[in-house]
């Protein structure tokens, strides 16, 4: 395995850029690991609606940055006490094995002290039932990366303030805030590491991992002129773009979502003379297929249940929204309510 070093840069775009680059572009065919610390910015996950789930006033005031990344799941808060790190390689058919990938970290964090710290639920990882990191990971072209962030030493005020957290969530949880249920991991460190910042941490984090006592140790790929001059590009057309980040506001006149055990699905669309004319499916499930292909397949379709269910049917529908079923998702778009 490589360490990519991301020169200390604290753009979101640019990270993210730099990660997705690294996924679309096989610069090496040994596994790399990226870590990137971000000025405080939102991170949304590729198939969530970006106004249902920020606070946008709040955003605007604190100049807090929002940038769409490229895999599912939720929205997390980004600030310099929060240290991101990504585990990429060729997809070897690992996709979902959050508890493979989150291992090293995780053995590392009980080196620092950190004991009881563990993976939980879908993609979390607790500490005496707090989740101080949450977890993604997607596919494209034969590459993957598994990806998930630390809270070390973040603001917990902010996270609350900057993001939206719908009652289904919370309920789901049995919870009453963000706040109650997130937690720093630096309290839980040695006493000897209590005084890290997040960049000290990262740097003893990166010798944990690789097992060595100094820096020089660390197999290092270091990216070209010509790489980071790609990286900048991709930030452009893709992370700083408004339309990718936020997406083109439409009109809906129906509006369903349901939390289910593999995450939550929202559909947004109208109807006219019984037929699908726009639609979109928002959510924070994990899906490795583009979403959009099968927006794209319902429109025209008619409003009823048989034909919705027939192109659900055709798709590898587990691809798109991981552990549901097509009949759950049927039942959902076409009465607006799924019992279990």
């Amino acid at each position: 395995m490589y360490f990519i070093d991301n020169k200390e840069i604290t753009d979101a775009g640019i990270n993210i850029a730099l990660e997705t680059y690294l996924v679309e572009n096989r610069l090496v065919n040994e596994p790399i690991l990226l870590f990137y610390i971000n000025s405080p910015s939102i991170i949304i996950g590729r198939n969530q609606n970006t106004i249902a789930e920020v606070n946008q006033p709040y955003l605007d005031e604190k100049n807090i940055r929002v940038v769409r990344r490229m895999s599912g799941g939720g929205a997390v808060y980004h600030d310099l006490g929060n240290l991101s790190f990504c585990f990429i390689k060729d997809d070897d058919g690992s996709i979902g094995d959050f508890a493979g990938f989150t291992r090293p970290v995780i053995e590392a964090l009980h080196q620092l002290g950190a004991k009881n710290a563990k993976l939980e639920g879908r993609n979390d990882l607790l500490i005496d039932g707090k989740k101080f990191s949450g977890n993604a990971m997607y596919a494209k072209g034969g590459r993957m990366t598994a990806h998930g962030t630390i809270l070390f030493d973040s603001d917990l005020e902010e996270v609350s303030k900057a993001l939206k957290s719908r009652k289904e969530k919370i309920e789901s949880k049995g919870i009453r805030s963000i706040r109650k249920r997130v937690t720093n991991i630096k309290p839980y460190l040695s006493p000897e590491y209590q005084h890290l910042t997040t960049r000290q941490f990262r740097d003893i984090l990166l010798l944990k991992i690789f097992n060595v006592t100094s820096r020089e140790q660390v197999p290092e790929y270091r990216l070209t002129e010509e790489d980071w001059q790609k990286v900048y590009a991709l930030r452009e057309q893709r992370f700083a773009n408004w339309d990718w980040n936020y997406g083109r506001s439409l009109q809906f006149t129906l509006e369903y979502y349901h939390k289910f055990p593999a995450g939550l699905v929202e559909y947004k669309l109208n109807v006219e003379q019984g037929k699908i004319q726009n639609i979109r499916i928002f959510g924070d499930f994990f899906g490795l297929a583009e979403i959009a292909e099968l927006e794209k397949a319902l429109i025209g379709i008619k409003y009823e249940k048989q034909a919705i269910s027939q192109i659900f049917n055709h798709f590898n529908i587990k691809q798109y929204f991981g552990n549901i079923e097509p009949e759950a998702l049927t039942e959902l778009l076409v009465n607006g309510i799924y019992e279990e």
